[in-house]
């Protein structure tokens, strides 16, 4: 079995980061390595980390979650390499699940997400919602969590692109992490699945079976946030609405490895028409 290293950028927010790798170390097949990197940490977050010995990262300030991963990346040791966020429950059979899907795409040239829980509804297709299993780490409900997963494992969906997200450690420093232009990190995840896209990567897909609660924490709320939407647009000549939507296939059902370049329909072509009338289409 190839070697996992679990990398969680966190920003003042020890009781969420405890009880995620609380979770990761319960509910894990293996015990994979855990790489941290701490923005600030003003809230004891190193001290803790230190005193589990779990290997960390450290930036003075916030330095935003592409720098952070990256940074984290550094001292990842696995073959590999999942990123999952602080505000993140993971259920049991979760990394079962990612690996068993990994190992069926043996040439590396893939990028798995697990499937997200959340309390609120939001119109998602890739998310099993609503369903309440606690709003922050002081009321979150294990016991009803762990009783309630096996009815949510749903079919694999197509458009893997935001974490829990998984891929190669070679696949990784191929396309070089994560686009620090991105800071603090607003799109930066479609942009490094168009980056993956662009090294031939076909595979984007969402685990059915690997669940992980979601708190939908307001930390986007603590920043002063990129422009990544016009960011993406004009690195990449198009919408990241139109990629996810038509490259990627977001939210629709699984169905292999994507084509080589998007199949032509009249919702692409009127995608395209949108983004050459905002100037960003070549």
């Amino acid at each position: 079995m190839p070697s996992l290293s679990i990398l969680i950028p966190s920003w003042n927010n020890l009781p969420y980061l405890r009880l995620c790798i609380e979770e990761i170390r319960a509910t894990s097949a293996a015990a994979h390595q855990i790489v941290v990197h701490v923005n600030q940490g003003a809230d004891g977050t190193r001290e803790w980390l230190e005193a589990e010995g779990i290997a960390s990262t450290w930036t003075p300030e916030n330095a935003g979650v592409c720098t952070a991963m990256n940074m984290a990346r550094t001292l990842a040791t696995g073959d590999l390499l999942l990123y999952m966020n602080d505000d993140m429950v993971p259920c049991p059979g979760w990394d079962t699940a990612l690996l068993r899907a990994a190992a069926e795409h043996p040439d590396g040239r893939f990028y798995l997400s697990a499937t997200m829980i959340e309390p609120r509804a939001t119109g998602n297709a890739c998310v099993r919602a609503p369903h309440d299993f606690g709003h922050d780490a002081r009321t979150f409900d294990r016991a009803a969590l762990h009783a309630a997963a096996p009815g949510l494992i749903g079919p694999d969906w197509s458009g893997a692109t935001w974490p829990p997200s998984l891929m190669t450690a070679a696949m990784w420093d191929r396309v070089g992490g994560y686009s620090e232009e991105f800071s603090p990190g607003l799109y930066s995840d479609p942009d490094l699945s168009r980056k993956l896209w662009e090294a031939g990567v076909r595979t984007f897909r969402g685990v059915g079976d690997s669940l992980v609660y979601h708190f939908m924490s307001k930390s986007l709320g603590r920043v002063t946030l990129n422009p990544g939407k016009r960011q993406f647009r004009r690195k990449w000549g198009m919408s990241s609405s139109t990629f996810l939507a038509h490259y990627l296939r977001l939210g629709r059902p699984y169905a292999g490895p994507l084509p080589e370049r998007p199949p032509a329909s009249a919702g692409l072509m009127l995608a395209r028409a949108k983004d050459r009338l905002k100037g960003w289409s070549p």
